[in-house]
């Protein structure tokens, strides 16, 4: 049987495989388990025919053609398509080289993993090689075609790929480790740089590029009357909107003229060279045609060559000469197929999707050819010229020779003079001249157009000359040196605390005037203010706070979720944070054991920069372990200042935030090697309940050592720890505490054992007369999670009410509330200790009704707002009475 992709992901960022994005897909070799390269009877020579180019595959021998032998030796079938995605996306020109193939464990099941640049071309390049490899061992489709399928692949990426001027400015950016977000994928809208830093382009259009400027330069005639106005050479004419008015001004001005559309684009509807009125009535409507706004500009033709100028920020970067589409004849083609021919090289595609593009047949090139009494079916002489296009424009097939290093500096001048007066940041500006490189004054040369958003085509693959680095000036002024790009990124994950830990973190960078952005499993907040509900502890959550221009630091919760779906939102974080790792999850996606949930949560701290910093829970083994696989410095926090972890780190000079016992006091302490500070005691964090909640004292321990690494001040830190509380408002469903109305109730969000544990120590060190809560537990946790969360939670209350989710996760209606009551059973309780209440507001009252004056009442609630309410309106409603 061939092979099958039974899933199939794409991971955007760092994560679990590798640091840069890759597409994992999950292939069932069946029988090929069994049958190695090897084996196949002329695999080796098919595959090398159809591409050879798999001999630069180094693999793991280390060389050119180690690949190659590695199929001579014998490898699997899964390794052999991983080296055909990533070849036949570099054929499609999307260059990448890293990839892996691994077991499952699962026989014949492996995961296929390569490096990706654009998300839909990578995945279709898989598939692609799972079909390629079929067809090789088997031969049983008489409908595949590999050329044709490799040809599709190409023009999709033609189709999904940056425009040059565009591909020019991003891997500039990506060259200077600038951040790229590709705003809409159908075109070339990029965002440069992280919040408050970012800039964005449109093609060549910038951040910086005034819209006053782009509709002057819009504007043919002002164009001119402002050039005009301060001497500048431009030619005679004006605007006209009937062919009357044409007529009229050709004939003040003097033959011959040249029309043009007021206010196009590319050269479209430019017509040239009209010798007399029969000329001017023929070309009128085409000029028209392409005008939005019906009118047309008339002006004197200047002879010369032409040139296109292009300036930015005011200063010369290159010089090109553009010629006009054309064939060279040889006496024996027609046009017709001379312009085939010239199509056929590789260069040239559609639009602007190739460094050329192919020249059209249409009624432009028919007029042309019919001035110099032609048509698409003469012969030319051998090395004839045959002129196809009126205008040089790349857009319509012509080409371009660099002259950069040729043109006179008094030419120079004018046209950044142009640029200025104009107001444009990136400028084309173009010239007609007999010769660039001699004073437009003492030749009759003019600046025929000043263009917005030119195209850098011309200059980065010229058709003759050196090609010039016109990226590298527009970068410049987006991002003078010493600006920067990227806002701090702080990152959050971990079994228990992330939420709370990324709200402290996120309070105590408010506090020293920074506006954050904030990702949680309760929605995303900017500067405290809630934008969006619901998990957002994601990638995708992460990417829209890194693309909210107001952002100033970015706090973002990172879950195990995301990470495993579709890697990291982003591709470095200056802090990273791991709270602990638990048994949470496991038997989901994969994930079976903590070890392998460890790995997960290493993929934050693995993104950190070098000069970043780790913060990880001294106290945890798991979070140890990650010392080896963390970037920047390690920061240790630890409930026990004689950790020892925490001493040897001290005792090489490392940092540590720990909490300080002496006697009934407990202080959060900082320590730089031999140096300690006194950050706060205990009893001042109201988040804390007085020290009651040891979670909330771990969650401050890792908050601090966080606000430390950000660079935030010390007052700035004592302040915000003093000001955060556990209040609805600060940390909705988070230990929140409402006492009115003669209750007393705490609504938290635990889902899961080690919350449950953390919980129980929480209501103990309460010491309440009597207690009543409403539990309950994912539907997609282990029925032994289930099992000792019920026994926990027995151990903390005299008296439970069970609910379920609204959402079951695979498991049958109120099989979670057996589970649970099960557990409690089986713990001590009594069946009247126990009620089943599926709906969790029905339960929420359920509860309230059931509780006494002194009682301590504790709701774990899956909607915490909705539970808050309910609670709310009971005590308001109790006052009342």
């Amino acid at each position: 049987m061939p092979l099958k992709i039974l899933e199939s992901q794409i991971y955007r960022g760092p994560n679990v495989w590798a640091r840069v994005p890759v597409i994992r897909l999950k292939v069932d070799l069946e029988d090929l388990e069994e049958r190695p390269s090897n084996t196949v009877d002329g695999f080796y020579d098919e595959l090398n025919h159809y591409m050879p180019s798999l001999y630069d595959h180094y693999c793991s021998m280390g060389r050119r053609g180690g690949f190659l032998e590695r199929i001579q030796e014998g490898t699997w079938m899964g390794h052999i398509a991983e080296h055909i995605a990533l070849e036949l996306q570099t054929i499609a020109g999307s260059e990448v080289g890293r990839g892996l193939t691994r077991s499952t464990g699962e026989y014949g099941i492996y995961n296929v993993v390569y490096q990706y640049i654009q998300p839909d071309l990578g995945m279709e390049a898989g598939k692609l090689a799972i079909r390629f490899v079929n067809w090789l061992v088997y031969k049983d489709d008489p409908e595949f075609n590999f050329e044709e399928e490799l040809e599709e692949l190409i023009l999709l990426a033609e189709r999904l790929a940056y425009g040059p001027s565009t591909k020019a400015l991003v891997e500039e950016a990506e060259r200077r480790g600038i951040p790229v977000i590709r705003l809409d994928p159908s075109r070339s809208l990029v965002q440069m740089g992280y919040g408050v830093y970012q800039q964005r382009i449109w093609a060549t259009v910038t951040s910086e590029t005034s819209d006053i400027a782009v509709d002057i330069a819009g504007n043919k005639r002002l164009t001119n009357q402002l050039l005009q106005g301060v001497g500048i050479p431009v030619p005679l004419g004006g605007p006209v909107r009937t062919f009357e008015e044409a007529l009229s001004v050709a004939r003040r001005i003097g033959y011959p003229i040249v029309m043009k559309p007021m206010d196009g684009n590319h050269g479209r509807g430019v017509q040239i060279n009209l010798q007399n009125d029969e000329d001017v009535a023929k070309s009128f409507r085409l000029a028209q045609d392409e005008s939005r706004s019906g009118y047309v500009m008339v002006e004197s033709f200047v002879v010369g060559r032409d040139y296109r100028i292009l300036v930015v920020g005011g200063q010369m970067i290159a010089c090109s000469e553009r010629v006009p589409a054309h064939v060279i004849g040889d006496g024996s083609h027609t046009i017709a197929e001379l312009i085939e021919i010239t199509n056929s090289d590789p260069r040239r595609g559609i639009g602007h999707e190739k460094v050329l593009t192919r020249i059209p047949v249409n009624q432009s090139v028919i007029n042309v050819l019919e001035r110099n009494d032609q048509t698409l079916e003469t012969i030319p002489e051998n090395g004839e010229f045959v002129q196809l296009q009126l205008t040089g424009n790349m857009s319509t097939g012509g080409i371009s020779r660099d002259r950069t290093n040729e043109i006179h500096p008094d030419n120079i001048e004018i046209a950044e003079q142009a640029a200025r007066i104009i107001g444009l940041d990136v400028a084309g500006i173009d010239i007609i001249a007999n010769d660039i490189a001699t004073p437009l004054k003492d030749q009759a040369g003019a600046i025929c157009e000043v263009n917005a958003g030119p195209g850098f085509r011309m200059h980065t693959h010229p058709t003759e000359g050196d090609p010039q680095d016109v990226a590298r000036p527009v970068l410049d002024t987006l991002f003078p040196e010493g600006a920067r790009s990227r806002i701090p990124i702080t990152a959050v994950t971990g079994t228990n605390g992330k939420t709370t830990t990324c709200r402290m973190i996120a309070h105590i960078v408010k506090m020293s005037g920074r506006r954050v952005g904030l990702t949680t499993t309760d929605g995303i907040y900017i500067d405290g203010t809630q934008i969006l509900k619901g998990d957002m502890s994601g990638p995708q959550s992460a990417q829209m706070v890194l693309q909210n221009p107001t952002v100033e630091h970015a706090v973002l919760e990172t879950a195990r979720g995301g990470i495993v779906r579709s890697g990291l939102g982003f591709d470095r974080c200056d802090v990273s944070v791991v709270t602990n790792v638990t048994g949470d999850h496991l038997g989901i996606g994969g994930v079976d054991t903590i070890d392998q949930l460890a790995d997960i949560k290493a993929v934050v701290p693995a993104a950190t920069w070098n000069d970043g910093y780790s913060v990880l829970n001294a106290d945890d083994e798991w979070c140890r372990k990650m010392e080896r696989r963390a970037r920047g410095e390690i920061i240790y926090f630890s409930m026990d200042e004689n950790n020892e972890t925490v001493r040897s780190h001290l005792r090489s000079r490392g940092i540590a935030v720990f909490l300080r016992k002496r006697g009934d006091s407990e202080t959060i302490c900082l320590a730089e090697g031999k140096r300690e500070t006194t950050i706060l005691d205990v009893l001042d964090i109201p988040a804390t309940f007085e020290g009651r909640a040891r979670v909330n004292v771990k969650n401050a321990l890792a908050a601090t050592a966080a606000a430390y690494a950000s660079n935030i001040s010390l007052p700035t830190i004592r302040t915000g720890l003093r000001s955060f509380s556990t209040s609805f408002f600060h940390s909705p469903g988070r230990l929140n505490l409402l006492e009115a109305g003669g209750y007393r109730v705490i609504v938290d969000y635990c889902h899961n054992v080690a919350g449950m544990r953390e919980l129980t120590d929480f209501v103990h060190r309460l010491k309440p007369s009597r207690s009543i809560a409403m539990i309950s537990m994912p539907g997609d946790r282990r029925d032994e999670d289930i099992l000792k969360f019920g026994a926990l939670a027995a151990d903390a209350f005299d008296e439970l009410v069970i609910r379920e989710d609204h959402h079951l996760r695979g498991r049958d209606v109120g099989e979670v509330a057996k589970l649970l009551s099960k557990a409690v059973l089986e713990n001590g309780y009594s069946e009247d200790q126990i009620t089943i209440v599926l709906d969790e507001l029905e339960a929420t009252n359920s509860v309230m009704d059931r509780a006494s004056q002194d009682d301590l009442i504790v709701l774990l609630a899956d909607r915490p707002e909705e539970v808050w309410n309910a609670v709310v309106q009971r005590a308001q409603s109790r006052k009342g009475d």
